[in-house]
């Protein structure tokens, strides 16, 4: 059987989700030790994830599979959050754990992923109970600006001008949603949803968009950078603090198993 687990963590000590192969501290590594402590099975828990997190990027919203004998679930499953509570260490904590439904597929059924950019704005610098987790930018941001430079980046398009390559993997996205709101006098944020990421996608999105935000380009200019399908000089991947992984969306049941099969095909762009 297949079991989902929701889960957060504080990415700041950690080098990403993925487990390495240089030992260092991951957050699959250390959630797949946990579990497989506690449910005492002889094979180690995989696990598989919705969306592979960046090392320092945190989480509100992930979403992780692993299947396990049905009667070791049964053992576990009444006890299974406390005993991860007091195994985990206090940077990462599951707070769902549930029989997954028949066609679930953490990474492939997922609909969309949706994260948010925390930045300060305010010449004084960021409040120091924040600064891990929202970026200092020293310059005025004008929320119509970036705004009206978010909406020309919608729709379905080849990001590879915002993403680091990797061998025979697509860089076809779809961009659902990217505004922005004053959430704080002194801070921004911006939402970014989308059915995929590339690598260091969202960083390097925000980075152009805080280009436009603050005056430096016109707001055209994130939209001319994607157009042009390559990196730009002058468009850096912002620091990961500042980015959080808040939602994964899924289909319904009956509906699981057709969005596996879509995620799966490559794609291409029409006309």
């Amino acid at each position: 059987m297949r079991v989902r687990l929701d889960l957060a963590y504080d990415g700041t000590e950690f080098a990403g989700w993925a487990r390495q192969r240089s030992g260092v501290r991951t957050v699959q590594q250390v959630l797949e030790e946990a579990l497989t402590a506690i449910l005492r099975v002889a094979e180690p828990v995989a696990l598989t994830v919705a969306g592979r997190t960046d090392s320092g990027v945190h989480a509100s919203g992930q979403v992780a599979h692993f299947d396990l004998p049905e009667g070791v679930w049964s053992a576990h499953r009444e006890k299974l959050l406390r005993r991860l509570a007091g195994k985990l260490p206090m940077d990462v904590r599951v707070y769902r754990a549930e029989r997954a439904p028949a066609g679930f597929d953490a990474r492939f059924a997922a609909v969309s992923r949706r994260y948010v950019y925390r930045v300060c704005d305010s010449r004084e610098g960021t409040l120091p109970i924040r600064r891990g987790f929202v970026l200092w930018h020293n310059r005025a941001l004008d929320v119509d600006l970036l705004n009206e430079a978010s909406r020309l980046l919608l729709g379905e398009h080849d990001f590879a001008a915002y993403c680091k390559k990797r061998e025979g993997a697509t860089t076809i996205r779809r961009l659902l949603d990217v505004h922005w709101e004053r959430t704080r006098p002194d801070e921004v944020e911006a939402t970014v949803e989308a059915d995929a990421f590339c690598h260091s996608m969202v960083r390097a999105l925000v980075a152009a968009l805080l280009m436009a935000g603050d005056g430096r380009c016109a707001p055209g200019f994130p939209a001319e950078v994607l157009f042009t399908k390559e990196r730009h000089p002058s468009v850096n991947v912002l620091p990961p603090h500042g980015l959080t992984l808040e939602e994964v969306r899924y289909p319904t049941e009956s509906e699981l198993a057709a969005r596996v099969t879509e995620t799966r095909r490559m794609r291409t762009l029409g006309c």
